[in-house]
């Protein structure tokens, strides 16, 4: 049987991605806990379910596997050891401790495993335990929080938690609190899922790093290069270890680029500001760019001793894409334009987040028309998708897909 992980560009014909349909997580957001759980503003689930179902229903259509977190997450949890193994993880890492530990766990060892699994994802409310079973004391003040176990919101977004790059992937470790459990949900798909465990699947770097990174500034732009993102989510320290272990450990990949950019809510991730659409054309946000097309730019290779990496700075992002990629020529396209009033808004709905499925078609939010109309005239096929709530969590097409395997190109 083939590798069931192989990613070798952005752009290869897209065969197989893991999708998360947003549930009731999303209706246990409230006002008083948005900015603690990262989201802006709460999503109508009844609508950005018929959005999501949309977007992968626009993937089958061209022929895509589409593959659900909870799916394969319920049936990586096989056997009872693994369901309690799971659930003592994960109340572990939500600072679920003492006496209630062992009551949430029983609690949640009460469903089946698919329940218990959505369960987990949409959090448990102080409310589920009847009053009797509360010893103490911040068990009874609901007013004060509402949760036991943190809803995970933020699971739509299924790019960031785990990246594939070659036949391997990185399991991340998240830079926000509210999302670092998310990692753990890939963990398991890999180590114990049918489909993935007979495997040895090289882990690029894995969740217990110290230093943050997320998938969302993981690009992989060739066989032989990838790009990350220096963000608000990605640390440098993690784009070097990441750079020695994958040059440790296999030889297609040569150079890692790390690209700076500001370090800012609208700018989260590199994919939020920058994707790549053909074999020589991408998008950007005009911002990351200085007033004369500078910015730092780094390109990490292989050193002299096994465990160091050479670095050399770059200024110019077009002249660095044309090198790495071998490119007598490269297309940035701005997005909304580069309008001063279109490309900001556009990009805040994550207009420059467009999800390559071939070479030169993309899948786009539909309110990006400034920059839909523009990749269209730069001869790209733009797939547009509903985007009313999905974009509410601040997160277009590529951060609601984790490629699996494409088509070499």
């Amino acid at each position: 049987m083939k590798q069931p992980l192989h990613v070798t560009s952005e752009i290869g014909a897209l065969q197989t991605v893991l999708l998360h349909r947003p549930g009731k997580e999303v209706e246990n957001l409230t006002p008083d806990y948005l900015e603690h759980l990262l989201f802006d503003d709460i999503p109508h689930l009844p609508m950005i379910q018929k959005e999501h179902d949309y977007f992968a229903q626009t993937l089958r259509n061209r022929g895509i596997e589409v593959l659900y977190l909870t799916n394969l997450m319920t049936e990586s949890l096989h056997t009872e050891e693994l369901r309690q193994q799971f659930v003592k993880q994960i109340l572990t890492e939500s600072n679920v401790h003492g006496g209630s530990a062992q009551k949430i766990a029983d609690y949640l060892l009460s469903f089946g495993t698919e329940e218990m699994v959505k369960k987990i994802m949409a959090g448990v409310r102080k409310s589920e335990i009847p009053v009797e079973k509360r010893n103490h004391l911040y068990e009874l003040l609901d007013n004060h929080y509402p949760f036991y176990l943190d809803p995970m919101p933020n699971l739509y977004f299924t790019r960031d938690p785990a990246a594939t790059i070659g036949n391997g992937l990185t399991i991340n470790t998240m830079r926000e609190v509210a999302r670092r459990r998310e990692s753990l949900f890939m963990s398991y798909i890999i180590h114990h899922h049918p489909r993935y465990a007979e495997f040895d699947i090289p882990i690029w770097l894995d969740r217990d790093y110290p230093c943050p990174i997320e998938g969302g500034d993981e690009l992989v732009l060739s066989k032989d290069t990838i790009a990350i993102g220096i963000s608000a989510r990605t640390a440098a320290k993690s784009i070097e270890q990441l750079a020695i272990n994958i040059f440790k450990r296999q030889k297609e990949i040569k150079r890692v680029v790390a690209v700076e950019i500001p370090k800012s809510r609208a700018f989260m991730h590199l994919d939020t500001v920058f994707t790549m659409v053909d074999f020589d054309k991408f998008t950007i946000h005009p911002e990351i760019q200085n007033k004369d097309g500078q910015m730092d730019i780094y390109i990490l290779e292989q050193g002299k001793e096994e465990d160091t990496v050479k670095i050399t700075h770059k200024t110019n992002l077009l002249e660095t894409l044309k090198e790495v990629l071998k490119l007598k020529d490269v297309a940035l396209i701005p997005c909304g334009g580069g309008d001063v009033i279109a490309a900001p808004r556009e990009q805040w709905n994550d207009g420059s987040n467009t999800l390559a499925i071939a070479p030169g078609v993309v899948v786009t939010y539909d309110r990006n028309y400034v920059s839909n109309k523009l990749l269209r005239e730069h001869g790209m096929e733009v797939i547009e998708v509903t985007s009313s709530e999905l974009s509410r969590g601040r997160g277009g097409p590529r951060c609601m897909s984790m490629p699996l395997s494409r088509e070499d190109f």
